[in-house]
Formats: structure tokens, C-alpha cells, sequence
């Protein structure tokens, strides 16, 4: 088979591609200079031409304060390029696997996991252009599977893992939010999975929404201090904070934890718990 990756040098993209490497299957990873893929006569040429069995959309616009200044952009990027996708992919008979996220949930509240039936309510230009993305999807009748996730980190990119370890390192003090609660979540983990579901023939047939995170719980409070001890920054002092003392022009979600039982059931894979993944990533990132 042949997969097209839209967004295949962000953090993600990335992480699939070291997924991929001894997959059976052909990868095709392409960025903007490749595929435009807000250009509807683009992504029908580039994905017309080319025989793709499955498209993987991992591009985004993630700045989630800045999209309250850039709504077009990220519009365009997580609504209607996804639709672009969407339609190219139904014309041509092929599945999206679409990337999407728990800001669909908006400052919703509660404490327990979210499902995928849950009312939508998002409160912010990112949380309320991805889930037009979803919409745009829905609407085209492609075969789709989307995945909603949820404080994605890697080796790459800018994440907070990586933010994290910069200032425990360089700060004697350092003040982190203890009332937003989720679940972080290792880009790779997610990669393999959608490595899994591909080269398993498994997204056929199991079209849908499905959520995906790691497994456990914690605030940013508890995901920085983790952070700090597992890369040795002990003596930088975390204290912990309200989201008030931080003012942004979004209210973030106070408890984004996903329920992930449906994608568990309808696909065999077994979710790693977010602190044994982030002792690979931080391994990773101080050896290299």
C-alpha cells in the first residue's frame, strides 16, 4: 500500500517516520513545499496522481493562543485543508486518518475520562477550528478514522517536555499549573499505533472517532516535576499555581483526560503508561 503523510516534518510527522522505517508498506511524508495542502487544485493533483491507499493528516496549526489572533490561518489549516483532504481522499477511494484534539472539549468541566459521544463545546479558535476539521470530514463521506489526542511532547519540535527541561535547568524557581489535568502523550506512542492500525489492515472497516492518549493522569505540576526528576534538574524549586496567575486570552481545559476504551477494543493495542514513555523520550533527548 501506499500512504501519503501530510505534516510529515512536525513533531509527529516525524515520529511516524521512525515508526514506519520496517514497515511493508510505502510511506510517502511530504510538507507544505510538497503538497500545499490549503490549495484544493493541489491536494487533488497530489493526491489524484499518486495511487494513495490512505492519507495520515498530521498537519496543524497548534499555537493555541495565537490562533485568537491567526483565526484564518488556523481556519484554513484545520478546517478547510482538512476538508480538501477529505474530499480528495473520497474521490479517489481512499482512507483519512486525521489527527484532531481534546480542545474539541473547550473548559468543559468534570473528572471523568471523556468519551467520543460527549457533547463538543470548545472555547477557543484552535479547539473551534479543529473540530470544523472533524465537521469538514464528516460531511465529505469519506472512510475516515479521526483521532482525538491530547498534550502531545517528543524529541522534536516545540513541546513542553522539551520547554520544561530548558528552564528546571536554567531557573532556580519555577511556577506550573496544578488545576488542568490530562494526560501527556509521547508522539511515538501515537505513531506506532497508527503504524499499527495501518500495517494490521485494521483501519478498514473501523472507520470512526476514536480517542487516544497515553494511559494515567496528571496536572502540569505533577508532568513538570516528573520532568525535573527524571532529568536530574532537582534543584529548580516547583511550585505549584493557579491557571489565574497565568491570564490567556483561552480557557484551556480544566480535565481533558480521554477515555480510550474504544480505541483499545476495536484495535488490540496496548497504551503505555505516560511516565515509562517519558523516561524513553527524556533518555533520548540527554543522550543525543
Amino acid at each position: 500500500m501506499r500512504i501519503l503523510v501530510t505534516g510529515g516534518n512536525g513533531q509527529l510527522g516525524t515520529c511516524l517516520q521512525i515508526a514506519a522505517e520496517n514497515s511493508p508498506n510505502e510511506y510517502i511524508f511530504t510538507d507544505a513545499d510538497d503538497i500545499d495542502i490549503t490549495d484544493k487544485e493541489a491536494v487533488d493533483l497530489g493526491v489524484g496522481c499518486n495511487n494513495f491507499d490512505i492519507i495520515v493528516n498530521c498537519a496543524a496549526y497548534t499555537n493555541v493562543d495565537k490562533a485568537e489572533e491567526q483565526q484564518d490561518i488556523a481556519e484554513m489549516i484545520n478546517a478547510t485543508a482538512a476538508g480538501y483532504l477529505a474530499e480528495a481522499a473520497r474521490k479517489n477511494g481512499c482512507t483519512l486518518i486525521h489527527i484532531s484534539t481534546d480542545y474539541v472539549f473547550g473548559g468543559n468541566t468534570g473528572n471523568t475520562p471523556r468519551n467520543e459521544t460527549e457533547p463538543v463545546n470548545p472555547t477557543g479558535a484552535y479547539g473551534v477550528t479543529k473540530l470544523h476539521g472533524e465537521q469538514a470530514i464528516e460531511r465529505s463521506g469519506c472512510k475516515a478514522i479521526i483521532i482525538r489526542t491530547a498534550w502531545l511532547y517528543s524529541e522534536f519540535g516545540k513541546n513542553f517536555v522539551k520547554t520544561m527541561l530548558n528552564l528546571t535547568a536554567t531557573k532556580p524557581e519555577l511556577k506550573v499549573v496544578i488545576d488542568q489535568t490530562g494526560t501527556p502523550t509521547y508522539a511515538r506512542d501515537l505513531a506506532e499505533a497508527i503504524v499499527n492500525i495501518i500495517d494490521n489492515g485494521k483501519y478498514s472497516g473501523n472507520e470512526g472517532v476514536y480517542h487516544f492518549s497515553d494511559e494515567g493522569v496528571c496536572s502540569w505540576y505533577d508532568f513538570t516535576q516528573e520532568i525535573a526528576e527524571l532529568s536530574g534538574h532537582t534543584k529548580c524549586k516547583i511550585l505549584p499555581c493557579r491557571s489565574s496567575e497565568f491570564p490567556s486570552p483561552v480557557v484551556r481545559p480544566s480535565y481533558s483526560v480521554l477515555d480510550k476504551s474504544k480505541f483499545k477494543e476495536r484495535f488490540g493495542i496496548k497504551i503505555p503508561y505516560w511516565k515509562k514513555s517519558l523516561k524513553t523520550c527524556i533518555k533520548n533527548l540527554i543522550e543525543s
